[in-house]
């Protein structure tokens, strides 16, 4: 394996495209592929009800997981490292990431809005005649 010359490399990754072999390459798509297998089986098991977790407590153990799918998602398969040629990868995933955020925020604020001022006054939900 050659030497990187302080370059932060995803796990398995070479210097260049051409010095990873297609065998290590595969190695990792399959090691990637079986860590998020694991996760995803992980979190159908916490959903489904086990006693290892305090009922309030599945939601944060399904947040944990999905966060660590995330980060095998981008590590194994976009290959997103801490590097300096990663630099525009990370900005655009985090500009996307924003962008996301404000949509569903801003969806989120619209429907809290309309369901407060479209409800009907208490009197009206009462349709019967006297």
């Amino acid at each position: 394996m050659s030497e990187h010359h302080g370059r932060d490399a995803a796990p398995g990754e070479g210097g260049d495209f051409g010095e990873r072999s297609a065998v290590e390459a595969v190695r990792n798509y399959c090691i990637g592929l079986l860590l998020a297998t694991l996760l995803t089986i992980a979190s159908f098991w916490v959903a489904s009800g086990t006693a290892l977790l305090y009922g309030p407590g599945v939601l944060m153990g399904l947040a944990a997981l999905a966060i660590a799918q995330m980060g095998v998602h981008l590590v194994f398969f976009l290959h997103i490292t801490t590097g300096p040629d990663n630099t525009n990868n990370v900005l655009a995933l985090a500009f996307g990431a924003l962008i996301v955020g404000l949509v569903i925020a801003g969806s989120v604020w619209i429907m809290a809005h309309l369901d407060a001022n479209m409800s009907l006054p208490g009197g009206m939900m009462d349709l019967r005649t006297q």
